[in-house]
Formats: structure tokens, C-alpha cells, sequence
């Protein structure tokens, strides 16, 4: 991969599609997989209808899991309430929702303050425009494949229109795309510009878990360079 892009190939299995009753080896699999980090996603039952964990269980989990990059895709209402007990949890980055909060500058500060990276995500019907002033301030742009919060959707392949706005724009910024990603859709991911990848069954479920992982980061890497072919 050419050293100069600005961006690298990250693959992020979410683990929520794991079995949870095993959730420490599950993550560690993962990482002895070839995992590049790991997402959690965290529901409330208000911003989305369903209801997973929060920061208790990341507590749980950061000593089994020490070295591990925890992304932690926060749909959430009201997301600046948790950004205290995720940051002493261990959590790494701390990805809200644009369409969660009143005044996204004052949630990335806080963030930011609290010591963890930014993520910054946007819905299905939320238009690429809306993130756009924040971009600068954060560390990567959660573009929504699926609406979040409900299983079993199907990839949304016209939202890559905001991939591609996004890379043209922002040569170096990390954009992550969650929902429906695996070996089928990995290359129109990759093509628009994406390099952080969340992928759950596809990964999860896999007789090989590293062979797949090494498959979508082959289609990213490859993507990446020919980029920069282009340029």
C-alpha cells in the first residue's frame, strides 16, 4: 500500500453478531484473526428500538482483551451522557450520531477531552451535507449501510454517493461503513473510497474468520492503490 495516502486498510468485526455468552474469547478470536480493532455497538432502546450493553461490559472486557482498538458505535440518545463512563471503561474511539444530539461540537469536545478518539455517523436518510462542518474536528466518518438499530437489512449500495463525496474531499480522513458489509459488498465499499470496515456475520460466521478478514482487506488495499494511480 502506498505510504503517502493518508488512510490505511482497517477491518473491525462487530462483535454483537458473536456469541455473547463467551464475549472475551469471541474478542479475542477476533483479534487472533487478524482484527484490526474491534466494534461494539451500544443501543439504548430510544435512539433505536433494541438494547444491547454499555460501559459495565467494556469494563469487563478491556482486561481481557488489553491491546485491542475498541470502537464503540454509540446509538444512543443524548450521547455527551456517556462519553465519561466509556472513556474510564478503556473505550478508544467514541463514534455518536449526528441525528442523536443538538449540538455535535460540544459532544466532540467533550470527547475529546475525555481522551478517546472521534467518530462522527450518519443515517441512511441523514444527507452526507450535515457532517460536513464537523469533519475537520474528528478522527473518522461513520457512513450507515443498514438503518441502524435493526437486523437483517440489506446493504445499502446508494449510500455510497456519501463514501465517494467524502474521500474526494477529505484525502485522509478515516470513513468507516457498517451494515451489510462482507465478501459480496466489500468492493463497492472499497471502490468509494471506505477503509474502515465493520462487518459482523459475514465475519463472525465464517468457517474462516481470517481468510475472510484477509479477503476484505485485500479488496480495500487494492482499492487504495489504485487511487493513488490515479492521482
Amino acid at each position: 500500500m502506498a505510504a503517502s495516502s493518508g488512510y490505511t486498510c482497517k477491518i473491525g468485526p462487530s462483535i454483537l453478531n458473536s456469541d455473547l455468552s463467551s464475549l472475551s474469547e469471541e474478542c479475542q478470536r477476533m483479534m487472533n484473526c487478524g482484527a484490526d480493532y474491534l466494534h461494539l455497538d451500544v443501543m439504548d432502546g430510544h435512539f433505536v428500538p433494541n438494547l444491547t450493553f454499555g460501559h459495565p461490559v467494556v469494563k469487563c472486557l478491556r482486561p481481557k482483551v488489553p491491546n485491542a482498538f475498541f470502537d464503540m458505535h454509540m446509538m444512543v440518545a443524548n450521547p455527551e451522557r456517556w462519553v465519561e463512563g466509556m472513556a474510564e471503561a478503556g473505550a478508544n474511539q467514541y463514534t455518536f450520531h449526528i441525528e442523536a444530539t443538538d449540538n455535535p461540537e460540544d459532544c466532540v469536545r467533550k470527547i475529546k477531552e475525555s481522551g478517546m478518539k472521534v467518530g462522527i455517523g450518519i443515517k441512511p436518510n441523514t444527507a452526507v451535507e450535515t457532517v460536513l462542518p464537523y469533519v475537520h474536528m474528528v478522527d473518522m466518518v461513520l457512513v450507515m449501510t443498514v438503518e441502524p438499530g435493526f437486523g437483517g437489512q440489506s446493504f445499502m449500495k446508494e449510500q455510497m454517493s456519501k463514501v465517494r463525496l467524502l474521500r474526494e474531499k477529505f484525502r485522509e480522513l478515516d470513513i468507516e461503513v457498517d451494515g451489510g458489509v462482507g465478501t459480496s459488498t466489500i468492493k463497492d465499499c472499497a471502490d468509494a473510497g471506505a477503509n474502515m470496515i465493520v462487518s459482523g456475520s459475514a465475519i463472525i460466521n465464517s468457517d474462516n474468520p481470517r481468510q475472510t478478514i484477509n479477503f476484505l482487506r485485500m479488496t480495500v488495499e487494492e482499492a487504495i492503490q489504485k487511487s493513488q494511480l490515479e492521482r
